[in-house]
């Protein structure tokens, strides 16, 4: 018997490779689904089922993909409608792979569909569960994404029936595999882990904790924050189709001379850089977008680039396709192509490049007391910035920052002090700055990890400041 986790760091998201005596399962793959054909390759398995926890929300699944390929069907729970054909399993249908069982348990609440599916060992004892959206490490999936006309309160009082009937119900040594770890905005505070037990669960997540309906229904909902704005086309994506990453990537890997860059920016063509932050603020394309790959990279994207405009890249040479790939699973499906050569290309054909100038914190302290129109631009979520931030910073959390007129906000007559916690968000923040005009800019090196401790600064809490 193999059960491997296969993660995704800058998506936090899960899937899972299940083998057993020549056939195989897939549950809830990425979108770029060659690694799971190569797997069953080497192990001399066939891929039998793609097996679906629901309609994710966070990326685009790879289960149409996958099924093309290798024939093998896809499961889905209960109350599951989709504009493709997909096996639409009852609660409690069983399905063998190899000498393995796999159960379908219908866990509504995240979703109306969702479910889990539990694993039986050779021995038919219950090994894993494969909680999806549904259970968490130190959290459950939350109750307000794609729910069709159900409130977040109504799912919530689903999820608390499928918890109590369905999950804490099972052996403490039952392991649990769940579809997100940490950083996934698929919950409120997910645990470090990517993978735990029952009997851990129902002893430290505090909604495996004994209480009534309406006390779990309230610890669910109360203190969610927006979710990124693109979770509703993903999951739309996800129920509905998308096209293949071969006919993707025939158009998004066109390689582009500077020249015919400069023609296609003329046509209203967005432009992504993906080259690390440090490198993008020492010379870049006046008005590109800076979004690193080096960090959660297509959830930034999806949170802040528009879906209907042809993008072009410019990335590290060699990083081309990953780049493609990484922006195809939250749905991106307009990339023309690429800067053949990258930035120095661009640098060498002695063409106009813009800047943004990179101080230490302390450069910050020492300009702060000699310039009155000074202003720091803390680019962190409020409750980072609620917990200590800069006195007399200006928040402006950078998911916000897609809409203009939050940047319409912030005074172009003021020298700015962009800031996030250690520089990722801050350059994605500059960039977009830059772009409407922004040029008084200064973009503060290791954010507030080094701020912090830099003496010099006053650092406050909110609450604090308000007192």
């Amino acid at each position: 018997m193999v059960v491997e986790q296969l993660y995704t760091k800058c998506l936090s998201e899960a899937a899972y490779f299940i083998a057993s005596n020549g056939e195989a399962a897939v549950v809830d793959p990425l979108r770029d689904v060659d690694d799971y054909i190569r797997k069953a390759e080497e192990m001399g398995v066939k891929i039998k089922y793609i097996f679906e926890t629901h309609f994710h929300a966070d990326f685009v699944s790879g289960h149409l993909e996958l099924s093309q390929r290798t024939g093998a069907p896809i499961i889905y729970g209960p109350n599951t409608e989709t504009k493709f054909d997909v096996h639409v399993a009852a609660d409690g249908e069983e399905f063998t792979v190899g000498k393995l069982k796999i159960k379908v348990l219908h866990t509504p609440g995240h979703t109306l569909e969702s479910s889990c599916y539990l694993l039986y060992n050779e021995e038919g004892k219950p090994h894993c569960i494969f909680t999806g959206d549904t259970l968490f490490v130190g959290d459950v999936g939350r109750p307000d994404l794609f729910s069709g006309n159900m409130s977040k309160e109504e799912l919530a009082g689903m999820m608390y029936e499928s918890l109590n009937e369905k999950i804490k119900t099972l052996p403490d040594d039952v392991i649990v595999f769940p579809a997100h770890g940490p950083g996934s905005s698929c919950g409120k505070n997910l645990g470090a882990e990517t993978y735990s037990t029952i009997g851990q669960q129902k002893a430290t997540n505090y909604a495996l904790q004994d209480m009534t309906k309406e006390e779990f229904v309230k610890a669910v909902t109360e203190g969610l924050s927006t979710p990124p704005a693109y979770f509703p086309l993903n999951a739309k994506i996800n129920k509905e189709g998308y096209e293949s990453m071969d006919a993707l990537m025939r158009i998004a890997m066109t390689g582009f001379t500077v020249a015919e860059l400069k023609e296609k920016l003329k046509d209203e063509v967005l432009l992504l850089d993906t080259r690390p932050a440090t490198e993008f603020t020492q010379a870049f394309i006046p008005g590109a977008i800076s979004i690193g790959l080096e960090g959660r990279f297509a959830e930034w994207a999806g949170s802040l680039l528009p879906f209907d405009q042809p993008m072009v890249l410019v990335t590290e040479p060699g990083k081309e396709q990953e780049t493609v790939v990484r922006l195809a699973r939250v749905g991106f499906e307009n990339v023309q192509g690429y800067l053949q050569g990258g930035m120095d290309a661009w640098i060498n054909a002695g063409e106009e490049v813009d800047m943004i100038i990179d101080i230490e914190p302390d450069e910050l302290a020492m300009d702060i007391p000699h310039d009155n129109r000074l202003e720091v631009l803390d680019v962190r979520k409020q409750s980072e910035y609620d917990a200590g931030h800069v006195k007399g910073a200006t928040n402006v959390p950078l998911d916000t920052m897609k809409d203009i007129f939050n940047i319409a906000l912030i005074s172009a007559e003021n020298n700015l002090y962009v800031h996030c916690a250690g520089g990722y968000r801050s350059v994605i923040a500059a960039s977009l700055l830059k772009r409407q005009g922004y040029h008084n800019l200064r973009n503060v090196l290791g954010g507030f990890s080094k701020m912090k401790d830099q003496k010099g600064l006053k650092i406050v809490t909110t609450e604090k400041e308000s007192a």
